[in-house]
């Protein structure tokens, strides 16, 4: 399957895993750092298939039957005491998840469950039985909701946690490295096809430099690096004032649309400083 875009670059590692997670039909469980590309993944691939992108964002509070359904008792109980009609058929209550919208969907869709990892531990094996069944029983109704066509499913995680075992035996996994400097100039050729050489050159270098620094919190991502070259083309920074901010020792120009801690800019301040003595 062939998914590249003139918005979007995918290394062949990654071509392959997709290919692979919809040839053995089980989900593509994608981990890395946030900013390299995981969410918009799902959006280039339902893009190039024509077909439907069904997000499921996941927080902290989901749980794993709503992605099933949820049934508003509260709505009902306020329509059985006005009176009206509508409380005599349960299903006027019933409020497909993503899941179910996946499962019933006329042409095979694009599942995206972002961010599984914000969940809780148990989240992903309460949905063992769903994802591998791809049906579930709505016990208000009496409903079995089976899937007409087995859905694409894409699942990324930050690793900010691990996830169960009984839960990996059901994917295929794919970690996304962070891309390397040519893959970089790639995907900023694909966003900003006109800029400067010499510009593009002199923020990777002084990017990847940043990324080295030790003991960041929180290191600059793809995306990130790109919002950082639209300031610098916006604000008309060149590549020699870029150069002139790194041998006084400053912060480099705009460094907001990059660093996002206090203590970051602290501790790159101060390597800053000492590099000066």
């Amino acid at each position: 399957m062939e998914f590249n875009s003139r918005s979007y670059v995918v290394s062949q590692e990654l071509a392959t895993a997709v290919n692979a997670a919809v040839t053995l039909e089980k989900p593509l469980l994608l981990k890395g750092e946030p900013g390299t590309g995981k969410t918009r993944l799902a959006e280039e691939l339902a893009d190039a298939l024509s077909t439907e992108l069904l997000t499921w964002s996941i927080k902290s509070t989901t749980k794993a039957q709503q992605g099933l359904y949820e049934y508003d008792a509260v709505s009902r109980l306020r329509d059985s005491q006005l009176g009206s009609d509508k409380v005599h058929d349960i299903s006027n209550y019933i409020r497909p998840g993503k899941l179910w919208q996946a499962f019933t969907a006329d042409r095979r869709p694009v599942l995206l469950i972002d961010e599984i990892d914000k969940a809780d531990v148990e989240f992903p094996n309460d949905l063992l039985h769903e994802l591998d069944q791809m049906a579930f029983h709505v016990y208000e109704t009496g409903e079995q909701v089976k899937a007409r066509v087995r859905p694409i499913v894409l699942i990324t995680s930050n690793n900010e946690k691990a996830l169960p075992d009984a839960f990996l035996r059901r994917c295929f996994f794919h970690y996304i490295q962070f891309p390397d400097e040519a893959t970089l100039k790639q995907i900023v050729d694909v966003h900003y096809p006109d800029i400067q050489k010499e510009l593009i050159d002199t923020a990777l270098s002084l990017f990847f430099d940043l990324r080295e620094v030790p003991g960041l919190k929180k290191k600059p991502s793809t995306s990130e690096l790109l919002d950082w070259l639209r300031l610098l083309l916006t604000e008309d920074v060149s590549a020699s004032q870029l150069k002139q901010s790194q041998q006084s020792g400053d912060l480099l120009p705009l460094s907001g649309a990059l660093l996002k801690h206090e203590q970051d800019i602290e501790r790159v301040t101060e390597l800053a400083r000492m590099q000066r003595r």
